[in-house]
């Protein structure tokens, strides 16, 4: 059955990209997320997977179609886009650029005009929500890499987007990081696009898996689908 309109979230439709020295990343993708999906994006190194989320917010423009809740990803939108789809990078030092936690987690908010106390409000509700509460003060450069994926996911909450796009999000965290930091993503209640290679973090935290080789959508499925099929994920470069 085909999702109605209002259902859904993102709609990418034969998108393909170039870099400027022209290596090919991207190949006729299309892609559907519903609203309130939480779908892992698999696939080895060099699959498209980060060039796809660049293209989510604009970061990016190639030749196809893309469409955020209805709206066209261009210039006239991209401001709205922009407030609807959060990205957190897999490493936060690409995201965090202030002298404090606060400044960091405010520029969002400042950029959409809110008031001094509406920033207040949302800079601390962001900081709550990823356990960092009474950070704000404190400088991005001296904190642990984990608390640093924190703040940078914080900066994109505090902007309450209604897609939430993730860059290997435990990547490089240990055990314990990795755990909490997968259940903190987990009970976000927005919708999700989630780049990993951490299969078992695809298999408790997404209801939906797609996995992208060679620029372009391979397979898509549900988790125990995609899982449970060894010679696709070998194929494929994920075991």
């Amino acid at each position: 059955m085909i999702p109605l309109a209002h259902e859904i979230a993102v709609r990418v439709t034969d998108l393909s990209y170039r870099y400027p020295d022209g290596t090919g990343a991207l190949s006729g993708v299309d892609l559907v997320v519903r609203r309130g999906e939480s779908v892992g994006i698999l696939g080895p190194n060099g699959a498209g997977k980060s060039t796809l989320a660049l293209h989510l917010n604009g970061i990016l423009s190639g030749d196809g179609h893309v469409e955020i809740m209805g709206l066209p990803v261009n210039k006239k939108n991209i401001r709205e886009i922009r407030s609807m789809v959060g990205l957190v990078f897999q490493d936060p030092d690409d995201q965090l650029f202030s002298p404090t936690v606060r400044e960091d987690v405010a520029f969002g908010p400042l950029n959409q005009r809110l008031e001094p106390e509406q920033v207040d409000h949302v800079v601390s509700r962001a900081l709550r929500w990823v356990g960092m509460e009474g950070a704000e003060k404190r400088s991005p450069f001296h904190m642990s890499f984990g608390e640093k994926k924190r703040i940078a996911l914080a900066t994109v909450l505090a902007m309450d987007p209604e897609i939430l796009v993730l860059d290997e999000p435990v990547s490089n965290l240990d055990p314990r990081g990795r755990r909490t930091f997968t259940e903190l993503i987990d009970s976000l209640n927005v919708t999700k696009l989630i780049i990993t290679h951490d299969l078992e973090m695809a298999r408790s935290t997404c209801n939906r898996l797609v996995v992208m080789d060679g620029g372009t959508v391979v397979a898509d499925g549900q988790p125990s689908s995609i899982l449970g099929d060894p010679e696709l994920l070998e194929r494929h470069g994920l075991m």
